[in-house]
């Protein structure tokens, strides 16, 4: 049940109900690197994603060189064959220059938090379902 100052009361539901979830595993105990990230960002493009969201950043200094950086390369490849992909900003600020993935072809965004919770039901593809909840006490 959702509501704002007791107005507007009613069920919420995500922009598209009937979307389709893939995740893809980049990241091992030992690290999250380039070449799983790329491989991640192939398979999701063979696979007819229509929206990729990573959140994942760089602990590098200068995560500018869009030519070195793994995320950069997936996502320019990822738009040229008509995939969106957002980004995370990074958990380094407030303060300039503390954003990860700066390529202008990802949409950049940040976290917030809310007193709310949300939970909903997800079914995988072996008709397992499951009820999750996601909630930030501010």
């Amino acid at each position: 049940m959702a509501s704002m100052l007791g107005l507007a009361q009613g069920t919420t539901r995500g922009g598209v109900p009937s979307a389709h979830i893939s995740v893809y595993k980049v990241c091992w105990s030992t690290g999250c690197f380039d070449e799983n990230i790329l491989a991640a960002f192939y398979d999701a493009i063979l696979d007819g994603v229509d929206i990729l969201s990573v959140s994942l950043g760089s602990d590098s200094a200068d995560n500018s060189n869009h030519f070195k950086d793994a995320i950069s390369i997936g996502a320019f490849h990822a738009m040229r064959d008509g995939v969106l992909t957002v980004v995370a900003g990074g958990n380094l600020g407030p303060h300039p220059v503390s954003l990860h993935n700066l390529a202008p072809w990802t949409v950049v965004v940040g976290a917030s938090t809310i007193d709310r919770k949300f939970i909903t039901k997800v079914k995988l593809g072996d008709n397992t379902t499951y009820e999750v909840n996601s909630y930030t006490i501010a």
